[in-house]
């Protein structure tokens, strides 16, 4: 029997790649070169499924050059880099990697409030250039993270992890959800529904875990940062596009806000070079998820998604399947 023929868009962890070879014809990206468009295009042409990253752009034009593929396997929880609906039209498959990574995701949330926080980033940079020249009562203060409010914006399983992750610092946490949660779990996670609004107005600490979309561009701009209190702390660890980096950046310029933890922007990885000029900015390149046990999961989970798929069984995280 023939084996169906993949193609694996950048690099993968030895085991999920093992796997794939056992199940289907590979073709391997281990070089990790990024492929143009038209390079993507031509090596998809006679193969059956495509596992990609959030990088890669999956769309209607892409899939005309690929008569043949039957499923697209995404080594990411979020999937706007693919055109569902089109993929939907060809009876294409397309699967993502939730689970296995809320944790890490979450730590790597908290990680950007505390060293926002406590400036951390700055202050580093401030000794590597030599003027730390001795203790002072009042050098560098950050603000406490303990007792203060936390506001998480989408309470998904990540989101519910980072709520859980503030019971050690006795915070108060409020949420703001597309729905409200069950009380089982808002009892769980310790967490209070309010709208939109008020938590931008009450919270000291704004988390935003909402997934990319047309409705979540821009979620966050001018008019929201200037809801928010000029103490308050907002932390970016989900999908750029979702704040207004312009808008953002001209916030904390002003003093509108205090500070921001980003660990995605718009157009990255050119991100906009007037964060480098601010010091109330911790930065991050998109880790949210980069720890080795982490990835190695969700490349495994996208390798078994993919074999699933393209070999007519139900793929364990099937993101359009079609109607009952």
């Amino acid at each position: 029997m023939t084996k169906p023929k993949i193609l694996i868009t950048r690099e993968i962890f030895d085991e999920a790649l093992h796997y794939l070879q056992a199940h289907c014809t590979v073709i391997e990206n281990q070089a990790d070169q990024p492929y143009s468009s038209a390079a993507l295009a031509a090596k998809l042409a006679d193969c059956d499924g495509l596992m990609c990253a959030l990088t890669d752009k999956v769309d209607a034009e892409l899939l005309a050059h690929a008569p043949k593929l039957q499923a697209v396997a995404n080594i990411a929880v979020g999937y706007n880099n693919i055109d569902v609906p089109a993929c939907s039209a060809r009876g294409i498959r397309v699967t993502n990697t939730p689970g296995v990574l809320d944790d890490s995701t979450a730590d790597l949330a908290w990680t950007l409030m505390l060293g926002t926080a406590r400036r951390i980033t700055e202050v580093e940079r401030r000794i590597r250039r030599g003027e730390w020249t001795g203790w002072r009562l009042k050098q560098w203060l950050g603000v406490d993270v303990h007792h203060a409010t936390l506001g998480i914006v989408g309470m998904g399983r990540i989101g519910q992890a980072i709520a859980r992750r503030a019971f050690g610092f006795e915070m108060s946490v409020i949420y703001h959800n597309r729905q409200r949660l069950s009380a089982d779990i808002e009892q769980q996670t310790k967490a209070q529904y309010v709208d939109f609004e008020t938590l931008l107005k009450t919270a000291d600490f704004i988390v935003l875990q909402v997934p990319y979309s047309p409705q979540t561009h821009h979620l966050i701009g001018a008019a929201q940062l200037a809801m928010m209190k000029p103490t308050a702390i907002m932390i970016n660890s989900t999908r750029g596009g979702v704040v207004d980096d312009a808008a953002l950046i001209a916030a904390l310029k002003q003093g509108t806000i205090r500070a921001a933890g980003l660990d995605v922007f718009e157009n990255e990885p050119k991100l906009n070079p007037e964060f480098l000029e601010l010091d109330n900015v911790v930065l991050a390149p998109h880790i949210g998820s980069s720890t080795e046990h982490t990835r190695q999961a969700m490349a495994m989970l996208a390798a078994q998604n993919l074999v699933a798929a393209v070999c007519g069984e139900q793929p364990p995280n099937w993101v359009n399947p079609p109607p009952v």
